[in-house]
Formats: C-alpha cells, structure tokens, sequence
C-alpha cells in the first residue's frame, strides 16, 4: 500500500500567481481579529465565543421544520 503525499496550503498557494495582491489581501484577512456570525447550532458559537471570537448568533431552523413535502406547499400558499 503507498503512502499519500499531504502538503501544506498556504495563502499564497490559494490565489492565482497573477495576483499577488489577492495574496496581500488574503493574508491580511488573517491577520484579524475572527469575527463569526454563526447560523444554527448555538454550541459553535458558544465555542468560538470561549476562544475569544465575535459572535452573533442567528436563531434558524428550515422552513416547515425541514419537511419538504410542507415546505413545498407553503411555498405556494400566497402565489
């Protein structure tokens, strides 16, 4: 069995070689303070507060509970 070569990605390596000031721009998004607006489950947010993230949490849920079936027809209700 062969082993899988991994390496690392950096910044730079995730922006076209053209623009390099895309890689200017990227890294500095890294450089920052981590700011989250967090969709769902409020453990993730509460994990990312406790590392000392901004969070706003954002109270979600599917449509209709997630049944498709009744999302569908609410969907019609009003067309």
């Amino acid at each position: 069995m062969k082993a899988r070569m991994h390496r690392t990605v950096g910044v730079t390596d995730m922006v076209s070689e053209d623009k390099p000031e895309d890689a200017k721009k990227a890294a500095s998004l890294l450089g920052q303070p981590l700011r989250v607006i967090n969709v769902g489950l409020e453990r993730f947010a509460e994990d990312l507060a406790a590392h000392g993230a901004a969070v706003q949490q954002v109270e979600w849920v599917p449509p209709a509970g997630g049944d498709a079936r009744l999302a569908d027809l609410l969907s019609k209700v009003g067309t």
